[in-house]
């Protein structure tokens, strides 16, 4: 629901000093005024910042706050929703059970779970890449109108399963691309299966423990408290009215972007719709430890990592460049990889470059800014420039291909091509034909 409100002001940027308490690195005096001003301009309450370089140092910050309307700054072991990123523990768990030879990543997804369409012919591998063809529950419109209703209602995966499946698929599996929640849902059950365990405790033995990810969770589906310390999450517009693209019409965004419409709160809205598609919870210290063993090989054995990395498809044939998707793992541009991931109230991104060990986090709590686009995108894509230079930005998060975009210059694509953006959390627009 979206609300009247006085007008919304963005504190200015606190930034923390490195981890020995050296001088900051230099590219922070660079960063933290973009950033700043992404933010005024965006609506974006507030922000936890984390940059790991090799090469030039590391810089911690935090900016705005947690609670709109309030002097309530962000901090550094702020908790927040990590939404899509999620998919990235599921795919990583199936990964480690091919690795262990408890299934192979060429069965047939039939072969764990009955009635899913095309079931006998859609491989693990390309329900973890997207590219299955089922239909995503997400665009379902009595579901986003159910969540609307009763933003606690506890879902069940075999209740978002019916869904999806009363639809006819979009393509034949492996025709090509299409972001799907619907694909890693399926992933969790198998892994459920397989293991006769939950998925909790899979991500708590397999990741959680392994890596020391101490304010790392994936809570319960009737659980829809934030640990503490976490900031207010907030969302603009409603599921129904967000169902193809997050842009708020254009008085709507012009009354957002002054600050006299007010984004609803979301923190404590049920994930359970997202389950191992979506919900779970760290703090950007983790996610950077979990981004940088995602990409240099901490959780896989050498085959399986260098599958996943090679597994990297264009999401654009004619523009291999601009970004790409593999099993559970996102190519941002042609350097930073991890993913990306937004659910209402909360937006945040973890990659690394294995070439030059850079690794950027940004938590927010705002899932979609105005315009649209994932807020923590807009923020990345503000700082890339500086470590990659003008040419940093070439093209668009596969988790959102077909969504407009109206962001600041800094983060428009050079090519002039769709830039990145995670509309309809983390899902593709659906085809009106369809």
């Amino acid at each position: 629901m979206l609300i009247a409100a006085v007008a919304l002001t963005v504190a200015a940027g606190c930034g923390s000093s490195n981890d020995t308490g050296s001088k900051e690195p230099g590219y922070a005096a660079t960063l933290r005024p973009i950033i700043t001003e992404l933010m005024k301009d965006n609506a974006i309450p507030g922000a936890v910042v984390v940059v790991k370089s090799p090469k030039d140092g590391d810089w911690t910050a935090t900016f705005g706050t947690g609670t709109i309307g309030k002097d309530d700054p962000m901090t550094v072991d702020d908790h927040f929703r990590i939404g899509s990123n999620t998919k990235t523990m599921t795919v990583t768990v199936l990964m480690q059970l091919a690795q262990e030879g408890k299934l192979s990543l060429d069965d047939p997804i039939g072969k764990y779970w009955p009635g899913v369409p095309n079931g006998d012919r859609i491989t693990l591998a390309q329900l973890a890449e997207m590219r299955s063809g089922l239909y995503n529950y997400t665009f379902d419109y009595d579901f986003s109108a159910a969540i609307d209703k009763d933003p606690q209602q506890v879902w069940t995966p075999e209740e978002l399963l019916a869904i999806a499946f009363a639809h006819p698929v979009d393509f034949q599996p492996g025709e090509k691309f299409e972001y799907c929640n619907t694909n890693t849902i399926l992933l969790g059950l198998v892994i459920e299966k397989v293991t006769n365990m939950p998925v909790a405790d899979n991500f708590r033995q397999r990741i959680f423990e392994p890596l020391g990810l101490k304010h790392t969770s994936f809570p319960a589906p009737a659980d829809s408290s934030m640990p503490d310390p976490h900031p207010q999450g907030y969302a603009f517009g409603t599921m129904v009215s967000t169902i193809d693209t997050f842009a708020l019409p254009p008085d709507q965004r012009a009354a957002a972007l002054a600050g006299t419409l007010k984004p609803g709160n979301q923190t404590t809205s049920s994930p359970s719709w997202t389950w191992t598609a979506g919900a779970a919870i760290s703090t950007v210290d983790d996610m950077t430890t979990y981004a940088e063993a995602l990409i240099d090989g901490k959780l896989l054995d050498t085959k399986f990592q260098n599958m996943r990395m090679d597994s990297i498809q264009p999401i654009d044939p004619a523009n291999p460049a601009m970004a790409g998707y593999g099993l559970g793992i996102v190519r941002f541009g042609e350097h930073q990889f991890g993913h990306d991931g937004q659910i209402p109230g909360y937006m945040t991104y973890m990659a690394s470059d294995p070439d030059s060990g850079l690794t950027i986090v940004v938590a927010t709590n705002l899932a979609a800014v105005p315009s649209g686009e994932g807020s923590a995108l807009v923020l990345v894509k503000g700082m890339l420039p500086t470590f990659y230079g003008a040419d940093a930005v070439p093209g668009h998060d596969p988790a959102q291909p077909n969504s407009a975009t109206n962001t600041p210059a800094a983060s428009e694509s050079p090519t002039g091509s769709t830039p990145w953006t995670t509309p309809r959390y983390s899902s593709p627009a659906p085809d009106p034909s369809a």
